[in-house]
């Protein structure tokens, strides 16, 4: 046997091993719950409430992965506008609205983003109780860390149920981002 094909068995040998000890993980969401699930191993790791998408900007159903993932995203499309002393002169910005003299536009912060379709995905963010969000599914910022830590690129997302039928509203769920107060009920 020639060291090339000795080479290759050894490689695939050791990529097999890899794959059979790697844990399996998975994400479901389910929009008319407004619930996320990470599985490992096709058990119930985490389970977080979510806000998803509002009415006109729904989070779409259907079969995921992860395509990418920043810890520290900010929005390319929402944001809000400040005057000098920091009050909110508009929560609902985008890039291209007017920005007053003095003032200026800041993009929404979308921590632990975790992307499953372009511009979709997982962050933390202000849940209000129903869905609020420009299509991304938020979630509580210590959960959302937790599924950060665990999605890997390519992990599957399954998006299931539909946000006008939610079943229940809940109280809401602030988020706290240090020296980002105004985003806690305006954050995308």
């Amino acid at each position: 046997m020639s060291v090339a094909t000795k080479m290759a068995i050894l490689l695939f040998t050791l990529a097999l091993c890899a794959k059979l000890s790697a844990k399996q993980t998975a994400v479901m969401i389910d929009l008319t719950e407004q619930m996320a699930y990470l599985l490992e191993d096709g058990r119930v790791a985490y389970v977080s409430p979510i806000a998803s998408g509002k009415e006109g900007f729904a989070t779409p159903a259907g079969s995921f992965r992860v395509i990418s993932k920043d810890l520290n995203h900010q929005s390319g499309n929402f944001g809000l506008i400040t005057d000098p002393s920091g009050r909110i002169l508009n929560p609902n910005a985008t890039p291209v609205s007017y920005v007053p003299p003095g003032c200026r536009y800041l993009p929404a912060p979308m921590p632990y983003f975790m992307e499953f379709r372009k511009y979709i995905g997982m962050h933390a963010g202000f849940l209000p109780g129903y869905p609020a969000s420009h299509g991304c599914v938020r979630m509580p910022r210590d959960l959302a860390a937790k599924f950060f830590a665990q999605v890997q690129i390519g992990t599957p997302v399954k998006v299931i149920g539909n946000a006008r039928n939610v079943k229940r509203v809940r109280r809401a769920i602030p988020i706290v981002q240090p020296g980002i107060f105004r985003y806690a009920a305006n954050a995308s």
